[in-house]
């Protein structure tokens, strides 16, 4: 190229030579060598442009989806390219500084700035994971949709007897890391047409020994508590929690303001958390004080089988705007508000203390998952404990031969990895389940109690992507409220649901 630069420079010369024997006067040979220069930059510009489509021709060509491009030795990870296609190349007539680059030489270009800062991109579970050049950041946003209908049938209180729709959780938020060390979470949820932080913190996490790992997280937490209380809304076997999770619960709900360290072994983990109410609460007051910790274990663990064994427990003291401890809670379905297991009204509670146990795992494709707990909420006056008392029995079965979500590392369940995802021309992933639960407020005068047996099919069209419904008999008594007396129908439900 510099030869051919030069011989450019040489070919004006020659060209410009009789022009100059005629002894031009000093105005024309200005003119002359302006005209000169101008036309050695275009020529210039021109070999640029060149040289750039030489170097974009001997580039590879983009991976197609599903394949995976390799950077340089010195990146940190291979950049993985999604659902790209090499646009073909057309040439121009003309000279290529007239025309502006078409798409294919942008997409290139775009490919070539990112492979010079060392930016690498993976696709997970919908939505891309970035890192950073040398490794040291890391950045993916998440959210999740889950969009739900409901209809109630079969009660003898035509209140009851109703069809919903709702969105059980509206999630946008994000996630990331700074080196090896340092990591963070922040999600808000828009289910109730408002905006609520839920997830909210930054952690610390490191090895102490081969095997033996620990992380302290510090801010709005999700509670550490009974198997689907620690499972997320878009991870759990069911479109609603069990009793045990929605009913032996500390008086704040499912998150809490403060620390949790945490600390992992090859079979099992512990937790401890420490926190004052939720991120939007009353400080006008003392929050209320919340001291919670659980502890799983896998005594069997294989690649086709776990046996799980957990427990846990909470004590709570009671803030002085907290002191109402009524309780009303879902049975046979979240989106009917009618539908619910009540204590009736109660006030001056002080503190609660709550605790239970799990016992399940998997074979195969098959688990089952038992869990019991009971919660003592204190009263002022000398008022003997308010009791409440729930078990479950839930278990499921994958048709399709794969293996339950089952997170060893926390000993809950998380999104499946689906073998032949419905995307990729396969059927996805089908699971058949089934569970019985049982909730009891009757140690109060006005507290009732019920039942619920369950039915329910998911389909999991990727590891990201499932439909739900569930068939409910459920069955209640309560002693207070519009509701009283023996009632039973049944409810079916049916969820989309999008986790990202």
């Amino acid at each position: 190229m510099t030869l051919l630069r030069t011989g450019c420079a040489l070919i004006a010369l020659v060209v410009a030579t009789p022009a100059l024997a005629q002894t031009p006067s000093a105005d024309e040979l200005a003119t002359l060598v302006r005209a000169q220069a101008a036309e050695i930059a275009a020529l210039k510009a021109r070999l640029d442009r060149l040289e750039g489509a030489q170097q974009i021709a001997a580039m590879p060509a983009p991976a197609t989806p599903g394949t995976v491009a390799t950077t340089s030795a010195s990146a940190p990870a291979p950049v993985q390219v999604a659902q790209q296609t090499r646009r073909p190349q057309v040439t121009a007539p003309f000279a290529p500084q007239l025309v502006p680059p078409g798409p294919a030489e942008r997409d290139v270009g775009r490919a070539r700035e990112a492979n010079d800062a060392g930016v690498t991109t993976e696709w997970g579970a919908g939505l891309p994971v970035f890192h950073s050049a040398d490794g040291v950041y890391t950045f993916k946003p998440r959210g999740r949709i889950l969009t739900d209908v409901s209809s109630s049938f079969g009660s003898r209180y035509d209140d009851r007897n109703i069809t919903t729709t709702g969105m059980r959780a509206l999630r946008l938020g994000l996630e990331g890391g700074v080196g090896t060390h340092f990591f963070y979470q922040f999600e808000s949820d828009f289910s109730e047409n408002e905006v609520d932080v839920v997830t909210a913190f930054i952690g610390w996490r490191n090895r102490i020994a081969p095997g033996l790992d620990y992380d302290v997280r510090a801010g709005h937490l999700f509670n550490d508590r009974a198997f689907e209380g620690s499972t997320g809304s878009d991870s759990t076997p069911f479109m609603e929690r069990s009793t045990v999770s929605t009913a032996i619960i500390p008086q704040r709900g499912f998150y809490g303001l403060g620390i949790m360290p945490r600390l992992f072994w090859k079979t099992g983990h512990a937790s401890l958390t420490i926190t004052g109410d939720r991120v939007d609460g009353n400080q006008a007051v003392s929050d209320s004080r919340t001291l919670l910790g659980r502890v799983h274990w896998n005594p069997i663990k294989t690649d086709r089988g776990v046996l799980h064994l957990g427990l846990w427990g909470f004590d709570e003291s009671l803030s002085s705007a907290a002191t109402t401890l009524t309780r009303n809670t879902v049975i046979g379905g979240r989106f009917n508000g009618a539908l619910r297991v009540s204590s009736g009204p109660l006030t001056g509670g002080t503190g609660t203390t709550g605790y239970g146990a799990e016992l399940g795992g998997y074979a195969g494709p098959v688990w089952i998952m038992g869990e019991a707990g009971r919660r003592n909420a204190r009263l002022d006056g000398g008022r003997p404990d308010f009791v409440s008392k729930a078990w479950s029995l839930s278990g499921g079965w994958f048709i399709t031969g794969d293996l339950p979500p089952y997170n060893p590392r926390l000993g809950s369940f998380g999104q499946p990895r689906v073998l032949d995802p419905l995307f990729e021309g396969g059927p996805g992933a089908i699971e058949l389940t089934a569970r019985y639960e049982n909730l009891d407020y009757t140690d109060l005068l006005t507290g009732g109690e019920g039942w619920a047996a369950t039915v329910g099919v998911n389909w999991y069209l990727n590891s990201f992507t499932r439909i739900q419904v569930n068939a409910i008999h459920w069955n209640t008594d309560n002693r207070s409220g519009a509701f009283i007396g023996p009632d039973d129908g049944e409810t079916v439900s049916a969820r989309v649901a999008v986790t990202f």
